[in-house]
């Protein structure tokens, strides 16, 4: 009997199941160390291609930061796309998503380290499959990083986190656009605690949501967000787990699985199970990873979880691509 089906008839939380499905290492392997510094990654299946974006520089912060976009066929062999720059900006941790008319979207920051508002947001978007984009467009406000974009129903939503105060004094503001150019804050100051920052927006099967977000005051315990449509209420939860670059991702049978940056007992990118229930985040696979690492993609493919992130743990930032197999 399938497993979730079993776990519904006989009364028990799918996440119940989760410790006995531990995720099996399929493969790693390096897919970019072009640059001096390669990190902060996203990953996109679109039409039969894989696409991979992630930043380029000299350093983890330089004011050279570039977004490179590579793409294969296979997951195996890689060719770049394109580089976007920008004259004055480092541009910063770049997500991919492809808009509701069929053309890709990159969103991410620029930053100028000596400015008095340090951060911009910026989208750009790409009409041939990221051979070509356009020039940068400006989004929400000055000084507030709206860190990743997710389509939904027509809507892009974002969170954006305030970076031009110290950190306990940054708040977060949910953002939604059209057309990934103009944004509205739906929601101008989130009912949240101080000092958050990364989150990643999660659209479940039954249309609620869900939002895991970095936190970096306090205990620095993350944080975790449910809100039903039209998503403009929020409770939050405080989870077991410090965490860095989020990401997650729904599985077909209802199972909520993580991708992070964890710090105890050393800094790596793992996968964890999220219990939005119990609120809880149980690690169940680390990655080959270490030091300077994480920022994830994830794509579900062929009953495989593909992940793209960087690590440091061979000498210098590279970029991986490991695919891992579940029950």
């Amino acid at each position: 009997m399938n497993r979730h089906i079993f776990a519904i008839l006989f009364g028990l939380s799918t996440f119940a199941t989760a410790a006995s499905a531990a995720p099996r290492l399929v493969s790693v392997q390096k897919i970019w160390d072009q640059a001096a510094h390669n990190a902060f990654t996203d990953l996109l299946f679109h039409e039969g291609r894989w696409y991979c974006v992630f930043r380029e520089g000299s350093a983890h912060v330089s004011p050279d930061g570039s977004i490179r976009v590579i793409s294969s066929d296979d997951g195996d062999s890689w060719e770049s796309l394109a580089l976007v720059t920008h004259p004055v900006e480092d541009l910063r941790d770049a997500k991919l998503t492809v808009t509701p008319d069929g053309h890709f979207m990159l969103n991410g920051a620029g930053m100028q380290a000596e400015k008095p508002i340090r951060y911009h947001s910026f989208s750009w978007f790409s009409e041939d499959k990221g051979k070509t984009w356009s020039e940068a467009n400006s989004i929400g406000d000055p000084g507030f990083w709206l860190w990743r974009a997710q389509w939904h129903k027509g809507h892009v939503y974002s969170m954006g986190y305030r970076t031009d105060r110290e950190r306990t004094e940054r708040i977060a503001r949910f953002y939604r656009s059209k057309d990934g150019k103009t944004y509205e804050a739906l929601i101008p100051e989130l009912n949240l605690d101080k000092g958050v920052g990364e989150d990643r927006i999660l659209f479940l099967q039954d249309d609620s949501a869900l939002c895991l977000f970095r936190h970096e005051t306090g205990d620095k315990m993350a944080f975790l967000g449910k809100a039903n449509p039209p998503y403009d209420q929020w409770t939050w939860t405080k989870l077991n787990q410090r965490i860095g670059g989020p990401n997650m991702i729904q599985l077909p049978d209802g199972r909520v699985l993580a991708a992070t940056r964890l710090y105890d007992g050393g800094a790596r990118t793992s996968l964890s199970w999220l219990d939005p229930d119990k609120g809880t985040l149980m690690e169940c696979l680390k990655l080959p990873s270490g030091g300077d690492t994480s920022y994830a993609g994830m794509v579900w493919k062929d009953d495989i979880l593909w992940v793209s992130y960087y690590s440091s743990h061979e000498e210098k930032t590279c970029i991986y691509l490991a695919k891992v197999a579940l029950e």
